[in-house]
């Protein structure tokens, strides 16, 4: 069973598009399932993430949010794997 990942995201966001190129990569490493989610078709995630995005979000947990660092993303979808 893979997990899911939810990247938070808008458009022409250059952070968001770096954060989706690593996690893209990542899921070489790891198969996970990535889920883009643009905060502007909704307005509850707009008010909550507008600052912070991209939010990347794994098993109700949000683990990075502005610049994502693929080691952070990677050694937490790891623990998840192990347990």
């Amino acid at each position: 069973m893979s997990k899911t990942v939810i990247m938070y995201t808008k458009e022409n966001c250059p952070l968001c598009d770096k954060a989706q190129k690593v996690l893209v990569e990542l899921q070489e490493e790891i198969p996970f399932q990535l889920e883009l989610i643009d905060i502007y078709k909704d307005d509850q995630l707009l008010e909550k993430y507008q600052l912070m995005i991209p939010v990347v979000k794994i098993a109700d947990e949000e683990i990075a949010y502005g610049v994502i660092h693929k080691n952070v993303i990677k050694k937490r979808l790891q623990q998840g794997l192990n347990g």
